[in-house]
């Protein structure tokens, strides 16, 4: 499973229309996430950094829900963009969330247990969980 990292507001014109799922590495304005929105109609999850998150408007978060777009909180530690634009999580990983999740875990401490071995964000684990992602 790969997440587009956009590092600024200039690369959103460059972005693939195909792309589901973006973490966004600058603090956006309701002005970008609108334009990326318009040239990513596929766009299905967005991850932002908790810092970020708190000082989104309610108005975007809102019209972003009625689009079906999740808003996740959320870092990409250890990524660097200069040598990939995407960040992604192993094939295992994705796999090991699902058949917990399916095994009947409550997904809170599906994220407990995979984010000790993974270096990944609780609301990306859950989103990993309720979703039909597959590695």
């Amino acid at each position: 499973m790969r997440l587009r990292v956009v590092s600024s507001k200039n690369e959103i014109q460059n972005l693939n229309p195909n792309e589901k799922m973006i973490h966004l590495a600058f603090r956006a304005s309701n002005v970008d996430y609108l334009n990326l929105m318009q040239r990513c109609p596929r766009l299905r999850m967005i991850q932002v950094p908790p810092s970020y998150r708190k000082t989104m408007s309610n108005a975007i978060e809102v019209f972003m829900e009625m689009q079906g777009i999740e808003m996740l909180e959320g870092d990409v530690w250890g990524h660097r963009k200069d040598l990939d634009e995407y960040f992604t999580v192993e094939d295992a990983t994705v796999e090991e969330i699902r058949t917990l999740a399916e095994s009947g875990i409550a997904v809170e401490d599906v994220a407990n247990q995979v984010q000790k071995k993974a270096r990944l964000g609780t609301d990306l684990i859950k989103y990993i969980a309720k979703t039909k992602i597959v590695a």
